[in-house]
């Protein structure tokens, strides 16, 4: 799960005409509805797929020392292109927005799993990044647009079951393509799927954009767009100045926070920053979530594979317990009666969050059996189900109607930032420990090679989740 997760941005909903009766698979919406969720379907799939593939990959490449650039890079673009894409969506509607982002997504996928380089492959992960920002604003915007209101809860309930089933066997069908046929048939195979979606949705869409017109077509908020673009370049030059880690560095680096941290403060709520009460803390909360659980996440496979030896389906395999029990922590977070302990429930997501976090590197301990990662992983996916989901429940309670859209936008970037942020420092700190080139070398090793450089990420970021628990108490907004 990524930033495209099932939590993702909504929209301020559209008027949709008259009902016409019938369900999401009746004849009137199943060409659109199954359209769009196998565009989440096949999203979801490579989002599995990737951290599969990645040590592969960057071991062809001699990459490992931008290993976290290959993730971080994707959530980047991201930023810039969830602006674009919310004003392109209001100023024309969403296919055009849906069907660019599909194409410049399909185009990231070719340029990352043709890579003659490690940086050419960080670039195609980028442009992935961009693409994925354009769709997953405009299918949100579908769903307002084309279903009346009584059908979209269900339309939802679709997406986030979409991620389920590629959760599960995406780390072992990429493990597989990867061991047996190499890694860039990960991503040369994706755009093949695209085609199918598009086929049958598109006619479907292009009749929804007929019957429900943009009223007016808005202008792009130019401000805005800026600001989106200064946080995204800012981003990209401060993980680039840590990679570098020397004097020369240093310029990138202030330059990138002169442009990240001006543009963060307009774009999230005031306050989010600092966990101001209420509504500001709820944002930073999701950032902090979604970086620490990621940013681990990200190098759990890689641990597996040169500390134990694993292959890559094995390796893949430790996340889906994950993904299977994070669906779990979201069914019991909207049990009857949760409500009265959702702020519990967000500090106890946190606290099970940093449990797997620090369970995962018990793996580095020779006398740990491998499936203690798996086990752990398991309690960090009911930890973030609670969280993430009621986290974005209590956003909503807290906005007023004509913020919704805004302020689910901004907990979306603060889980893109999050990524970003964290994924970036947990890549500095594995290079400047020399986890790069130790893992490089690890096929000529025998044992583990890089256990510090592992261990110093998963305690920063147990620690990240530790904090998320102790700014829980924030999200009420009286003391």
């Amino acid at each position: 799960m990524t930033t495209a997760s099932p939590t993702s941005v909504d929209s301020t909903p559209i008027p949709s005409g008259t009902d016409p009766g019938g369900g999401v698979l009746s004849g009137r919406y199943r060409a659109l509805t199954l359209g769009i969720v196998s565009v989440v379907l096949v999203i979801a799939f490579e989002a599995t797929a990737v951290g599969t593939a990645m040590p592969d990959a960057a071991r062809q490449l001699n990459g490992f020392g931008l290993y976290a650039f290959a993730f971080s890079g994707y959530f980047t673009t991201t930023l810039f292109a969830l602006v674009v894409s919310g004003q392109w969506c209001d100023r024309s509607g969403p296919m055009r927005p849906l069907f660019s982002g599909i194409a410049v997504f399909g185009a990231g996928l070719v340029v990352a799993g043709t890579a003659p380089s490690m940086w050419l492959f960080v670039a195609g992960r980028a442009i992935q990044g961009l693409g994925g920002g354009l769709v997953i604003v405009a299918l949100y915007v579908v769903v307002g647009r084309a279903y009346p209101e009584r059908l979209r809860p269900s339309v939802f309930v679709a997406f986030s079951s979409a991620w389920v089933l590629p959760s599960i066997i995406g780390p072992l069908v990429s493990g597989a393509i990867t061991q047996h046929l190499g890694w860039r048939w990960v991503f040369l195979a994706v755009p093949v799927l695209i085609l199918l979606p598009l086929a049958v949705m598109g006619p479907a869409l292009a009749r929804s954009e007929r019957e429900h017109p943009v009223a007016t077509g808005g202008e792009f908020d130019r401000r805005r767009t800026l600001l989106a673009a200064m946080a995204a370049v800012g981003a990209g030059l401060l993980q680039y100045a840590g990679q570098r880690r020397d004097l020369v560095g240093l310029v990138p680096g202030i330059a990138g926070a002169v442009l990240l941290v001006p543009a963060v403060l307009r774009l999230l709520p005031e306050g989010t920053l600092r966990a101001g009460r209420g509504l500001p803390t709820v944002i930073l909360l999701r950032g902090l979530a979604a970086g620490s659980f990621f940013a681990a996440e990200a190098f759990i496979p890689l641990m597996m594979r040169t500390e134990r030896g694993l292959s890559p389906t094995l390796a893949g395999l430790t996340l889906t317990s994950g993904a299977l029990t994070w669906a779990l922590g979201s069914w019991l977070q909207g049990r009857p009666g949760a409500e009265r302990y959702r702020g519990a429930m967000i500090r106890g997501g946190f606290v099970l969050t940093a449990v797997a976090i620090a369970g995962s590197a018990l793996v580095l301990v020779p006398a740990a059996p491998t499936w203690v990662t798996a086990v752990a992983w398991g309690v960090g996916g009911i930890g973030m189900g609670l969280t993430v989901a009621s986290v974005s429940v209590l956003m909503m309670k807290l906005s007023a109607p004509e913020d919704a859209g805004a302020n689910s936008a901004a907990l979306q970037m603060s889980d893109a930032l999050g990524n970003v942020l964290l994924v970036g420092l947990a890549g500095v700190l594995f290079a400047a420990l020399g986890g790069g080139s130790l893992a490089a070398a690890h096929e000529t090793v025998t044992g583990p090679v890089a256990p510090g450089a592992f261990a110093v990420i998963f305690l920063s970021m147990t620690g990240v989740a530790l904090l998320g628990a102790l700014l829980s108490g924030r999200v009420r907004t009286r003391a």
